[in-house]
């Protein structure tokens, strides 16, 4: 997966109200999504967001409600016209198409799966799933075959034929995810798109996610209120209130350096052995010390090597990545980790 910018936001403001260009010359100033409210009626969604989300990546853009999670990434396909910023799209930015142009952005390089499933009950599944061929005046028998193709790929197999009203609620979510699949788009925005869902099958889901980013690396912009959701699809994790970005960064750091009261309370319940990785915690270093008992790979959880030690904390472990070693755990650092850090507290040697 490449590290190339596939989507940039520079300096975006939302304000609803009658008078957003008023109210952003005091945001602006300072005032925030209260106070902005309490003196002038108007309601500050986003305020100075500034993100950019790697080609062929998760970004995970999580927060309360009301934190401006929703706003935030129906700018980027300009379903919200902006107050104030740009959204740039492969180096373009999209405040300046045309409404031709922004037609074409939609329907062929910017798919959405929405978490309420936005699937059409008079059509059938396949129907659904071809929905952005059938858009551009394509037959069914043209795209027939591509939209079976991602049905099969998201375990939908022999449902084409199906309504959405014959489907359990997990089933449609399949739908959703195979139609923005069929639209062979680049990149794909998720609102929401598992909150509806019941547990079990919302991990099944999870699980389809990594398994399909893992073979199409897509640039996927994934929108939660749930850490643990956020921790686990991540590649960069954004985390937002009161429609500011509060902290930004990959999700081990934050996880294990939290930069703000409001983040910590966040992390402070998180099973910290069943989220962080041995990269995270370990001891950069080829040599090889006299001590070691073991091999462990650099992306294995903590919890897996606690399972491996059986707790034994004196235990150092050497961790390698594609055959060779990139580093040493100490089991003492891996215990150190999983205390959560104080407000102020400084992590030591844990990265």
């Amino acid at each position: 997966m490449s590290d190339e910018i596939k989507i940039s936001v520079r300096s975006l403001y939302k304000i609803f109200g009658d008078d957003p260009q008023g109210a952003l010359e005091l945001v602006r100033a300072g005032m925030g999504k209260a106070e902005l409210q309490a003196e002038t009626g108007q309601v500050l969604g986003l305020n100075d967001i500034n993100i950019d989300m790697p080609n062929g990546k998760t970004t995970v853009i999580m927060g309360l409600s009301g934190s401006g999670k929703s706003t935030l990434i129906r700018h980027l396909n300009r379903l919200i016209e902006p107050t104030a910023g740009k959204v740039h799209v492969n180096g373009d930015n999209i405040l300046d198409y045309s409404e031709g142009r922004l037609r074409k952005l939609r329907q062929n390089e910017m798919s959405m799966v929405f978490q309420k499933f936005a699937l059409l009950p008079h059509r059938t599944v396949l129907e659904n799933a071809g929905m952005s061929w059938a858009i551009e005046g394509k037959s069914r028998r043209k795209y027939a075959s591509e939209a079976t193709k991602w049905l099969n790929r998201v375990g939908l197999e022999g449902q084409g034929e199906q309504y959405p009203v014959q489907l359990s609620g997990g089933m449609q979510q399949r739908v959703g995810i195979a139609r923005a699949l069929t639209s062979n788009s680049d990149i794909m925005l998720m609102d929401e798109a598992f909150s509806a869902l019941d547990p079990l099958i919302r991990t099944d889901m999870q699980d389809l996610m990594l398994e399909l980013q893992k073979e199409l690396a897509k640039t996927v912009v994934f929108i939660t209120h749930d850490l643990d959701e956020a921790l686990k699809l991540a590649d960069h994790l954004v985390i937002l209130k009161d429609g500011f970005v509060v902290q930004q960064g990959e999700p081990q750091d934050i996880l294990l350096n939290p930069n703000d009261p409001y983040i910590e309370a966040f992390v402070s319940d998180i099973n910290r052995a069943r989220v962080l990785r041995v990269r995270s915690v370990m001891d950069e270093t080829r040599q090889v010390p006299d001590d070691i008992v073991g091999e462990v790979d650099f992306d294995d959880t903590l919890e897996t090597v606690i399972a491996v030690s059986k707790g034994d904390t004196t235990n150092n472990y050497r961790v390698m990545h594609d055959g060779q070693q990139v580093g040493v755990l100490h089991m003492r650092d891996l215990v150190r980790a999983l205390v959560p850090r104080r407000p102020g507290e400084e992590t030591g040697n844990i990265r």
